[in-house]
């Protein structure tokens, strides 16, 4: 559900700061893409440079999109919050808290609503997602294009950080927040809405509930 229109934002950004796509079958999903060369991906980094290389990109990536009209084609991001809402209450015996998760739905909701500011994120960007190109630097690969506001896109590579999250969240999100100038307190909310919806994690060591809690507005 989420990757649909990857095909189609990657014709949308253009190469710009996205993977070039050279052909694809929109029916199957299939896409022949440009190699990356010599395509490290931006793990290899630190921690602190790799929030610098993600919040650059992100800032090009919403600039191609403002005011273009194109971006009405894509789906809101309030979409893939219903159908994600949709999987979290369907899962809710295994929370503990299912008032904390109730909360984080209704916070979610709000934050989805569409607005004129709203941009064409990428939603799943984070440093294993980025590779190095020799011709222009970092690329963005695996985009998940939906419209929405802008605090959402900094929320995956943040979840990706865990040592980080879990020492100092409040922290992290406000770094991240400045370094692509959005609003950190909302930025807040969006992880807090994240994380007090994760109803499971694969091969995870975090607490997300207890996280929640934290951050909690």
């Amino acid at each position: 559900m989420e990757a649909r229109d990857e095909a189609h934002g990657l014709r949308f950004w253009n190469g710009d700061p996205t993977v070039d796509i050279l052909e694809a079958n929109d029916e199957t999903g299939a896409m022949l893409l440009k190699h990356c060369l010599p395509g490290i991906s931006l793990r290899s980094e630190p921690e602190q440079r790799q929030d610098e290389v993600i919040t650059t990109l992100l800032k090009r990536l919403w600039k191609r999109s403002m005011g273009r009209e194109e971006i009405t084609q894509f789906r809101k991001l309030s979409e893939m919050l219903a159908f994600w809402e949709e999987e979290a209450l369907a899962q809710q015996n295994l929370v503990g808290d299912k008032g904390l998760l109730l909360d984080g739905l209704a916070v979610l909701r709000t934050l989805g609503r569409p607005t004129a500011d709203d941009v064409l994120l990428a939603t799943d960007l984070h440093a294993g997602n980025v590779l190095s190109d020799e011709n222009d630097g970092w690329k963005i690969i695996d985009p998940k294009p939906f419209v929405g506001d802008r605090g959402y896109d900094l929320i995956q590579h943040t979840l990706n950080c865990t040592s980080r999250l879990q020492s100092d969240p409040i922290g992290l999100i406000n770094r991240l927040a400045d370094l692509a100038e959005v609003d950190s307190k909302r930025a807040l909310l969006w992880l807090f809405g994240r994380v007090s919806t994760m109803t499971e994690w694969q091969g995870g060591t975090v607490d997300w509930q207890a996280l929640a809690k934290r951050i909690a507005p």
